[in-house]
């Protein structure tokens, strides 16, 4: 067995981040002004994000012990890609309010396995060694997948119509499954894969002591969980306020400022990965929390158009180091104990519980304040993630 993967076994790995863009967002940023324009008022739309976002978080720490464990790493991207079908199937059949729900149990399931299943094929083809390189460029192909799916959805909103978005997205599901049975199941290492170093995996630490105990784990969930709480609903709402307001088209609004904040991430993931190559994940980190009351006071003094350029491209700064530092910082705690995919579960559960919250908050205090209050009290989140960050630094900073 080689160290280092030849390159017909990676590109399946680069093209498989590419199209699973849409298994992690999904149908999500377009399904709020699919249905405004449908008569269902923003408390509502939020409150069917959330139920589907909650159920996808109490799955997503199981999903990474059974990553862990499994020696078929390929079937739990396979899974995400039917959920995500379904997801689009369902919200185009009907909008009654379970059936919109059900849709985002799916897609939330979908995004829920598909980081710690990727992250540990990666971890399984370069090992811990090489894993910051290649995660570094899974992401880079991962936001450039987010752009074109995000131009690609906007166009095609603004000529045909939602249909066409939610086609879009079935259709890059049922490529990321062929992407994945491309990477041979030979050039996965399982013990690799999961962190373990012993032969014997019954050496690995007991699942629920090691989450419980292991501070920087839990200190980085937390301050990603605060971070999410603000930063999840920022883009959903300030794209309902500019179509409510009559500043923009729905479909093309939303892919524009995903478009601009994906293309910042490809720039700012590959310096994420060279970064942490020179020093450790904590500064990262800290640094892309900074980046949300920013946004925040932003988007409280401009909405519509003239506001997007630089929301976003704050967004995908922070988002972008994000999407690097969280998984290597994880990784590398973790190494060792067999546990790495059960630890990457577990961080995207607790800021889950962050992200499914903000919908339902934003929605209702928008209704209740307005949206340009709303956006300095979502702002305000990342300075609670700031100062957590801060304050644990001691039991961080070495990763």
């Amino acid at each position: 067995m080689t160290s280092r993967p030849s390159p017909p076994r990676i590109w399946p790995l680069f093209a498989l981040n590419f199209f699973m863009a849409d298994m992690q967002s999904g149908i999500g940023p377009f399904v709020g002004v699919f249905l405004q324009e449908r008569g269902w008022a923003s408390g509502l739309i939020g409150t069917a994000m959330t139920i589907g976002n909650v159920a996808g978080m109490l799955i997503t720490t199981p999903i990474g012990g059974f990553i862990d464990s499994s020696r078929n790493k390929r079937l739990w991207v396979v899974i995400p890609g039917i959920c995500v079908v379904l997801a689009s199937a369902l919200i185009l059949i009907s909008q009654n309010f379970w059936a919109v729900t059900f849709s985002q149990v799916a897609q939330s399931i979908a995004s829920a396995a598909i980081v710690p299943a990727v992250t540990g094929i990666t971890l399984g083809i370069a090992r811990q060694k090489g894993f910051n390189a290649l995660n570094g460029r899974n992401q880079a192909f991962n936001h450039a997948g987010n752009m074109v799916g995000a131009a690609l959805s906007g166009y095609l909103g603004y000529r045909f119509g939602y249909v066409s978005v939610f086609a879009l997205a079935a259709l890059f599901g049922v490529i990321a499954i062929a992407c994945v049975l491309m990477i041979p199941a030979k050039t996965i290492d399982d013990r690799a894969a999961r962190g373990c170093k012993e032969d014997d995996p019954d050496s690995a630490p007991d699942a629920l002591t090691m989450l419980l105990k292991h501070r920087p784990l839990l200190v980085l969930a937390l301050a990603l969980a605060l971070f999410h709480l603000g930063n999840a609903a920022i883009v959903p709402l300030y794209g309902l306020a500019a179509v409510a307001e009559g500043q923009a088209n729905g479909p093309s609004f939303v892919a524009t400022t995903i478009v601009i904040a994906q293309g910042v991430m490809i720039v700012t993931s590959l310096i994420a990965m060279r970064a942490a190559s020179k020093r450790n994940y904590w500064p990262i980190i800290l640094v892309s929390f900074m980046f949300l009351p920013v946004r925040g006071v932003l988007a409280f003094f401009v909405t519509g158009w003239w506001g997007v350029v630089p929301m976003q491209v704050l967004d995908g700064i922070g988002t972008g180091l994000q999407t690097v530092a969280v998984p290597g910082m994880v990784a590398r705690s973790l190494n060792g104990t067999g546990r790495i995919n059960l630890g990457q579960g577990a961080v995207i559960t607790v800021q889950g519980v962050g992200a499914s919250l903000s919908p339902a908050l934003g929605g209702w205090i928008a209704e209740w304040i307005g949206y340009a209050p709303t956006f300095l009290l979502l702002g305000g989140f990342g300075l609670a993630s700031m100062a957590l960050w801060l304050a644990f630094g001691a039991a961080v900073k070495k990763y």
